[in-house]
């Protein structure tokens, strides 16, 4: 086999690893994403427990970069302190590590496992839950398979005359070697994939244990750079997290890999094997990275903090960028051009819809004054919006429209409205509940709490299924937002029945917080209905839409 069949063979699994690697990731976002969030957020004010969070996540998520991003934004926002989400990610790190150790066991049974069962699931359901957990075992199946297509893929390589030369010269320059690892983890954009294509060339003799370990600090390097680099975009308080995870990481790769120049130190404790030596070297680095941390988490905060405020002084806390108009009053005279500027300013309202529903549940648990004031300001600028909206697709002449044009006309101007109408519930109802429930000082019991919880989530899918409803128009996706409406409804009336019970028993809290629990899922269930009637035109227009729900009389 000639050389470059050999990296075709080896891109193609390398390139397989991480898209598997990504399906496995958005999968968990998107199916327990929201829920995650939650729960890391409540966990971050002890260290251990933001060590043990951040693990945890990282795990689920295959990614520390996800982590530090999302811990990121909680500092950014107020809701945690920098020390404690830079604490957080040195325990995703740690996670990212155990994943590396856990997909180097013999999985070959799991392949086909995983494959058949991800694909069932996927095929034999429309609930979203459910797919998207079919698509992490899917996802799961085909990283196992891509280490085994690397490994079979390298298995040339052993004769190669050309890569011992390369391995040598790697071997007797060790920091060349760190800074390659560095960048090719960062083109990787994933530390998981880059040392797991280490430990499979290591287990083909490819690569000696002296070698792996130094590409491994490297790729540690390289993992914290991704997501520095990822956060540029955010606001200046955001990226103190991802920089300071950087900090930390690069300078414990650094004195480690000085260590292993002056010391030479022997790596036989470590496993019997380059493999297990490599993958035990990454978690222990790893490990004590988070333990000597932890103690230096606040200084390093603090001294990035100030680096950051330096080169991009801090704005003041809001959750409202300026954007530029994109209602064009040139084209006016051209209807599919003045229709496609308001397609792209409904897109805008439905980015700050979303905001204010992740916003509002975040609010319930854990409410400030600041927050709330802001959420209140995106009411604002969705009520301008609309209002800007309205006026301007009054202007465009009915004349010089077709009937497609007149019908798309119709369905922007009643999406926005709907739009509209959820961002009064979220701010004038809500937002209102909130404000009673800090000022009496009121709990939610945790069984309500969580049904609240995961109610809230699942109007927050139907959102964005409903996005794409009115973006794309998609009959299927129209009809799954339909059944989800459906669903929802059944799980708002076993929610209220839950609660009812409750009352029945006597439980306190449950007496205390009973309207608001009540209210909140009446809100709700509200901004679902209409939310889920923006997908009605489409099926409408495909024969799809029944006259009424109502059963003839017989």
């Amino acid at each position: 086999m000639t050389g470059s069949v050999v990296l075709i063979h080896l891109a193609g699994a390398v390139a397989l690893l991480l898209w598997a690697t990504r399906m496995v990731r958005t999968g968990v976002e998107r199916a327990y994403g929201d829920v995650l969030r939650r729960k890391l957020r409540g966990t971050l004010k002890n260290p251990l427990l933001a060590v043990l969070a951040g693990a945890l996540l990282a795990i689920c998520l295959q990614s520390a970069t996800a982590v530090s991003l999302l811990v990121g934004s909680f500092a950014g926002s107020g809701i945690v302190s920098g020390a404690s989400g830079l604490v957080a990610v040195l325990g995703a790190d740690l996670g990212s590590a155990i994943v590396v150790k856990l997909l180097s066991f013999n999985l070959s049974l799991v392949v086909p496992i995983a494959l058949f069962a991800g694909t069932a699931i996927f095929l034999a359901t429309e609930r979203r839950s459910w797919r998207q957990f079919g698509r992490i075992l899917v996802g799961v199946g085909l990283l196992i398979l891509s280490l085994q297509l690397i490994g079979q893929a390298s298995e040339p390589l052993r004769e190669s005359r050309i890569l011992p030369v390369v391995v040598n010269y790697l071997s007797g320059d060790p920091v060349t070697a760190f800074l390659i690892a560095a960048i090719a983890t960062w083109l990787f954009h994933s530390s998981v994939a880059f040392i797991l294509l280490i430990v499979a060339l290591a287990s083909r003799g490819l690569v000696p244990a002296e070698l792996g370990v130094v590409l491994v600090l490297g790729a540690n390097l390289g993992g914290g750079l991704i997501a520095a680099i990822l956060s540029r975009a955010m606001p200046a308080p955001s990226r103190t997290v991802p920089f300071g995870n950087l900090v930390m990481r690069a300078i414990g790769a650094i004195i480690v890999l000085a260590a292993m120049a002056i010391f030479s130190p022997p790596l036989d404790m470590l496993g019997s094997s380059a493999p297990l030596q490599i993958i035990h070297a990454h978690i222990a680095f790893n490990l004590a990275l988070a333990i000597v941390g932890m103690p230096f988490a606040g200084i390093v905060n603090r001294g990035v903090e100030a680096m950051i405020a330096y080169t991009a002084p801090a704005r003041a806390f809001t959750l409202e960028d300026k954007e530029a108009s994109a209602l064009d009053p040139e084209a006016l005279g051209t209807p599919s051009r003045a229709l496609a500027n308001v397609m792209r300013s409904v897109v805008g309202v439905c980015e700050t819809i979303e905001v204010m529903l992740k916003n509002i549940i975040e609010l319930y648990e854990e409410a400030d004054r600041p927050r709330m004031d802001a959420l209140a300001a995106l009411d604002d600028r969705v009520d301008r919006k609309h209002v800007a909206i309205k006026l301007y697709l009054a202007r465009i002449s009915p004349e010089a429209m077709n009937d497609e044009e007149e019908r798309r006309t119709g369905e922007l101007l009643d999406a926005c409205v709907k739009l509209e109408q959820v961002g009064d519930i979220i701010v004038r109802n809500m937002l209102v509940h909130v404000k009673k429930k800090l000022d009496r000082g009121l709990n939610f019991t945790p069984e309500g709490w969580r049904e609240l919880s995961n109610l809230h989530a699942s109007v927050l899918d139907n959102a964005r299924l409903a996005f794409n409803v009115l973006i794309t128009r998609d009959a299927a996706a129209a009809l799954q937002l339909v059944r989800e409406k459906d669903r929802l409804r059944d799980l708002e009336r076993d929610t209220s029945q839950r609660h009812f019970d409750r009352l029945r028993e006597g439980a306190r809290k449950s007496l205390e917080t009973s309207t608001l629990h009540l209210d909140t899922i009446r809100d709700l269930k509200q901004i679902n209905s209409l939310l889920a009637s923006i997908a009605y035109p489409v099926l409408e227009e495909k024969g799809l839409l029944g006259a009424t729900r109502l059963k003839a009389a017989e």
